[in-house]
C-alpha cells in the first residue's frame, strides 16, 4: 500500500499513538497492548490494530507491542527519524509563543528562522532567533532548504505570504491565520484556529 492509499484520518491518529508510547517509555514500561493503548486514547483496540496493519506487522498476538520498536517504526512512518527545520512567519503574540515553545525539538522539529514585516520587531531576538525582514524570507528559506513553515500572520496577508512560501519550496504549512489557504497539489496545510475549536465546544455548554 502506498502513502497515497492511506486514509488521512489514519495518518492523523499516528502522532497520538506515538505520544502515548513515548509517555509509557518515560514511565519505564517496555511492552503494551492495543487494549491498553486504546484505553489511554479513547480509541478501540480493533481500530488501533487496523490502523497499524496498514503499515506492517508490529506486534504478536498474546505478547503485544514492544514500545521502543513500535515508537521507532512510527517515527519512520511519519518521517520523524530526522529533525525538520521550520520557519515562523509572523513575530506577533502567536509567533513569539511558538519561538519560545520548547516542545518541538523532542517531537522532531526545530525553529530555525522567524520573519516579520514590522520595523520595530526586525532585528530583535526572540528566544534564540533573530527576527528577519520578511522581504528576505523566500530567499533565506530556499537557501536553507526549509520545508516546513508556521504561519502566524493576519488573515488578510496570509494567502500572499503562503504564495511566497510555496515559491520558496515550503511543502508543509501549519496555519494559525483564521482563513482557508489555497495551495497547489503537493503542499500540505494544517489549520490551527483556537476560536473555531472554542466555538465547537460551546455547542455543548449550557
Amino acid at each position: 500500500m502506498t502513502k497515497q492509499d492511506i486514509p488521512d484520518i489514519v495518518v492523523g491518529r499516528l502522532p497520538f499513538y506515538l505520544r502515548s508510547l513515548q509517555r509509557m517509555q518515560q514511565e519505564g514500561q517496555q511492552v503494551t497492548s492495543s487494549q491498553e493503548l486504546g484505553a489511554r486514547l479513547g480509541v478501540s483496540a480493533a481500530q488501533i490494530r487496523k490502523d497499524l496493519s496498514q503499515f506492517g506487522e508490529f506486534g504478536k498476538q498474546g505478547t503485544g507491542y514492544n514500545i521502543q520498536f513500535l515508537s521507532n517504526q512510527l517515527r519512520k512512518i511519519l518521517n520523524l527519524d530526522q529533525v525538520w527545520d521550520m520557519a515562523i512567519i509572523g513575530a506577533g503574540d502567536v509567533g513569539t509563543a511558538l519561538a519560545h515553545y520548547s516542545g518541538f525539538r523532542n517531537r522532531g522539529f526545530q525553529c530555525k528562522m522567524i520573519f516579520d514585516n514590522t520595523a520595530e520587531k526586525i532585528g530583535k531576538t526572540i528566544s534564540t532567533l533573530v527576527v528577519k525582514d520578511v522581504v528576505s524570507m523566500a530567499d533565506e528559506i530556499q537557501a536553507a532548504g526549509i520545508k516546513v513553515a508556521m504561519l502566524a500572520v493576519p488573515a488578510d496577508h496570509a494567502q500572499e505570504v503562503t504564495d511566497l512560501l510555496v515559491e520558496a519550496g515550503i511543502k508543509a504549512i501549519l496555519n494559525y491565520a483564521p482563513i482557508q489557504l489555497s495551495v497547489p497539489v503537493g503542499v500540505r496545510v494544517e489549520n490551527i484556529d483556537p476560536a473555531t475549536h472554542l466555538q465547537r465546544m460551546s455547542y455543548y455548554l449550557k
